[in-house]
C-alpha cells in the first residue's frame, strides 16, 4: 500500500490542457535553368495531413485565394503568371461551395527571363490560407528569396517587360530540382510565437508521457495485472532452455505489450486527426461525454460492475498463445491486455481522453508511456528472478488500489463537467459547489483508507498498514486544505482545476465585500471586478475608450473559461504584489473570452473573414479578432497596446515566471509613457 502515494501525483497531472498555434504548411524553393536566359522558379508547399490550401481562383464569397507577388526588378521580367498544379475540386464543408484546393503537396512555378548576365536575387511573397474540415487559420504571408547565378558571358539580353497576369495553366508533372531551404523573412512576433509553441508542445509531450507512465505503474498494482507478473515470468523461465532464452522471450513479450498499446494510441490519432482533437478542451458536448465516461470508469473501479471484453476474444487469443515462437509470445501479450482490461480499461480510457485533447501525437506518446510501465517489470523480473521474492503477496490491498483509483476518477470527472458549465456560463457548478463535491469525495476516500467505509467486495480491514495510514493522512490533509476555498482561499496547489474565484456565489469570499480599490469608486460602463480584485472590461471598444479617458495603456487578455493555463496565470502570477499593483494601477485590462457562448447581438453577427460563416457567439468575435490581428489562436495570450491599437512590446503567452511577467509589464508601460 505504500505505492498508493504515487496515485495522487497521477491525479494532479491529469489537467494540463493548453492551446496550440498551428503551422501546417512548410515551403521549399528551387531554381531550374531552362536555357541561357530563362529560369523556372518553384515554390513547393508541403501540407500536413488533414489540411489544405486553395487555388489562385476561388468563387466569390469563398476563402482567400492563394496569391503571389514577385518584386519588380531591372534584372529580369516575368513570363506569364504563376502556374499551379491540377489539384482537385471538392464541395467545401466550411464555405458550402465547390472549390479547387491542394492537399499534401503543391508546386507553384513562375518563369522569368534575365536581362543581365550578373547574378541577382528574385524576391517573392505568397499569401495563403489553410483549412481543415472544422476550421481555418488566418491568412498568412511568407517571403522567399531566389538566388539566380551569373549568366554566360554574352551581350546583355534585352527583352521587353511583360505584365504578370492571373492566367492559370495546369501543371502536368510536379518536378522539383535542386531544392534548397526557404529563406523566409518573418515578423518577430511570428518567430517568437513559433518558439513558444515548440516549447509548449515539448512540455506537453513530456507531461503526457510522465502521466501515462504513472498510470501504467498504477495499473500494475491492480488485481488484474499484479498477479500476472510472477506467473508470466515463471512461465518464460521454465519454458526456456536457458536463462538467456528466458530473458530474450520476456523482452520480446514486453516489446509486444508496448506495440499493442501504441497501436491503440495510433488508431485514435488516425481516426480523429493529429490536431483536430485539441479543440475538445472547450467543446461542451465532448466535455459532457468525457464526464459520463469517467463516472462510468469510477463506478466500475468502485466495484459496481466490471468492464470486460467479449469472452470469445479471449478464447481465440488464448488458443493462439499456445503456439511456439514469436507468434505465441505476441498472443500471450494480447491475452494480458484482454484479461486485464477490466482494470486497465478505465485507466487507458482516461489517459486517451486526456492525451487526445492535447492533439498531435499525444495519444501515441501516452500509450507508449503506459505500456512501458506495464512491460518493464516482466522484463526485469525475468532477468533477475530473485527479485520476485521481494514482491508483496497478492491480497485485498490490490482491490483497495482499484477503489482509490475510482475515487480519483470520480473527482477528475467533475473537471470536465465544470468545463462545460464554464463555457455555457450556466453557473450550475460554481466554485463553492465544485469544492463541496471534491471535499465530499476526498472525505469518503479518507474514511475508506482508515477502514471506516467498506465496500461489498473488500476484505475485512483488521489493522492499518503503515502505507495505508500514511496515504490516508495525506488525503485527509488535502481535504482539510480544500475547506478554506469555500471562503475564498486561493488554493494554488490545484489552480486550474476548480472554477475561478470570480465564478462563484461569493466572488470576494463569504462575508467579504468588494476589494477596496473598486469599492471606493463607481465602476465605469462595461467594467467589472475580475480576478484578484482587478477591474476588467469584457468589451474591447468600451475598455479602449476608458483607457483613453484615464490615459493608460491597455493589456489585452485573450483567455477562455475552460483554459487551465489562464487560471494558473491568474492564481499564481497575478497575485504577486508587483504584478498586482501594475495590473490595478498602471494598465486597463480587457479580458476577451474566446469560448464565450453567449449570443452576439444581431447587428454584430457579421460574416467571418476566416470561415465565411456568420459569427453567432461573443467568443467567436474575439477569437476571430485575435487570429486576424495577432495571427495566433493560443490562450492565454497577453498584448500591451496604446490607444491606437499598436503593440507597446512583444506579446507574451503562458509563462508562470513572475519576474519575467513583471518586467514585461514594466517595459510596456514604460514605452507608453515615452
Amino acid at each position: 500500500m505504500k505505492k498508493l502515494i504515487l496515485f495522487i501525483a497521477i491525479f494532479f497531472a491529469m489537467h494540463n490542457l493548453t492551446a496550440q498555434i498551428y503551422d501546417p504548411v512548410s515551403f521549399k524553393t528551387s531554381v531550374k535553368e531552362v536555357d541561357n536566359s530563362s529560369y523556372e522558379l518553384s515554390i513547393t508547399a508541403q501540407i500536413d495531413k488533414g489540411w489544405h490550401m486553395y487555388s489562385q481562383k476561388v468563387p466569390a464569397n469563398g476563402p482567400m485565394p492563394t496569391s503571389f507577388v514577385f518584386a519588380k526588378s531591372k534584372n529580369y521580367t516575368a513570363k506569364g503568371g504563376v502556374v499551379e498544379p491540377n489539384g482537385h475540386e471538392i464541395d467545401d464543408p466550411i464555405f458550402n461551395m465547390r472549390i479547387k484546393l491542394f492537399e499534401t503537396k503543391a508546386v507553384f512555378t513562375q518563369k522569368i527571363e534575365r536581362k543581365k548576365n550578373d547574378a541577382f536575387k528574385v524576391k517573392a511573397t505568397i499569401e495563403f490560407m489553410v483549412c481543415n474540415d472544422q476550421s481555418c487559420l488566418p491568412p498568412t504571408e511568407r517571403e522567399f528569396v531566389f538566388e539566380i547565378p551569373k549568366g554566360a558571358a554574352k551581350e546583355e539580353v534585352k527583352v521587353a517587360e511583360t505584365v504578370q497576369t492571373d492566367t492559370i495553366v495546369p501543371v502536368k508533372e510536379d518536378t522539383i530540382t535542386a531544392e534548397v531551404p526557404v529563406k523566409t523573412e518573418m515578423k518577430k512576433e511570428i518567430v517568437s510565437l513559433q518558439k513558444n509553441e515548440n516549447t509548449a508542445k515539448g512540455e506537453n509531450i513530456w507531461s503526457i508521457f510522465l502521466l501515462s507512465f504513472l498510470g501504467g505503474l498504477a495499473a500494475l498494482l491492480t488485481p488484474c495485472v499484479f498477479p500476472m507478473i510472477p506467473m508470466t515470468v515463471s512461465f518464460f523461465t521454465k519454458q526456456s532452455k536457458n536463462k538467456a532464452a528466458g530473458i530474450r522471450n520476456a523482452l520480446v513479450y514486453g516489446v509486444f505489450i508496448i506495440i499493442i498499446y501504441v497501436a491503440l494510441g495510433t488508431l485514435v490519432t488516425t481516426i480523429f486527426g493529429a490536431d483536430a482533437l485539441n479543440a475538445l478542451a472547450t467543446n461542451v458536448v465532448f466535455n459532457l461525454i468525457f464526464f459520463l465516461l469517467l463516472v462510468v470508469f469510477a463506478i466500475s473501479f468502485l466495484g459496481a460492475f466490471e468492464i470486460v471484453l467479449p469472452s470469445s476474444w479471449l478464447t481465440k487469443v488464448d488458443n493462439n498463445s499456445q503456439k511456439s515462437g514469436i507468434i505465441g509470445i505476441f498472443f500471450m501479450a494480447l491475452a494480458l491486455a484482454i484479461v486485464s482490461f477490466s482494470c486497465t480499461g478505465p485507466i487507458v480510457g482516461t489517459l486517451l481522453v486526456q492525451s487526445a485533447s492535447q492533439g498531435g501525437l499525444a495519444p501515441v506518446i501516452g500509450m507508449f508511456g503506459f505500456s512501458l510501465a506495464i512491460a518493464l517489470p516482466f522484463t526485469l523480473f525475468a532477468a533477475f528472478p530473485g527479485w520476485m521474492n521481494s514482491l508483496p503477496k497478492s491480497g485485498g490491498w490490490l482491490n483497495s488500489v482499484k477503489v482509490v483509483l475510482g475515487f480519483l476518477e470520480l473527482a477528475l470527472a467533475f473537471k470536465f463537467l465544470s468545463n462545460a458549465d464554464l463555457v455555457l456560463q450556466l453557473h450550475l457548478l460554481e466554485r463553492e459547489t465544485f469544492l463541496a463535491i471534491w471535499i465530499a469525495i476526498f472525505t469518503a476516500l479518507t474514511f475508506y483508507l482508515f477502514g471506516k467505509i467498506q465496500l461489498s467486495h473488500d476484505s475485512p480491514v483488521t489493522h492499518l498498514s503503515v502505507g495505508r495510514l500514511s496515504f490516508g493522512i495525506v488525503v485527509l490533509a488535502f481535504t482539510i486544505y480544500l475547506i478554506p476555498g469555500l471562503w475564498g482561499a486561493p488554493l494554488q496547489w490545484i489552480s486550474g482545476f476548480p472554477p475561478p474565484k470570480q465564478y462563484s456565489e461569493s466572488p470576494n469570499g463569504i462575508g467579504m465585500s468588494a476589494s477596496p480599490n473598486i469599492a471606493a469608486a463607481i465602476l465605469p460602463e462595461g467594467a467589472e471586478e475580475g480576478p484578484n480584485g482587478i477591474m476588467v472590461f469584457r468589451d474591447y471598444d468600451l475598455g479602449l475608450a476608458y483607457a483613453k479617458k484615464v490615459n493608460k495603456p491597455v493589456m489585452l487578455d485573450f483567455t477562455g473559461f475552460a483554459c487551465v493555463n489562464c487560471r494558473k496565470m491568474e492564481e499564481r502570477v497575478w497575485p504577486d504584489p508587483q504584478v498586482l499593483s501594475q495590473l490595478k494601477n498602471d494598465v486597463i485590462v480587457i479580458s476577451l473570452y474566446v469560448d464565450d457562448k453567449r449570443p452576439l447581438e444581431e447587428k454584430e453577427q457579421i460574416t467571418s473573414k476566416i470561415t465565411g460563416k456568420k459569427l453567432k457567439y461573443i467568443g467567436q468575435k474575439w477569437s476571430e479578432f485575435q487570429i486576424l490581428k495577432y495571427k495566433t489562436n493560443a490562450q492565454p495570450y497577453y498584448v500591451l497596446i496604446d490607444h491606437k491599437g499598436e503593440n507597446l512590446n512583444q506579446p507574451t503567452a503562458y509563462n508562470p515566471d513572475i519576474p519575467f511577467y513583471t518586467n514585461w509589464l514594466k517595459e510596456g508601460v514604460g514605452n507608453f509613457k515615452k
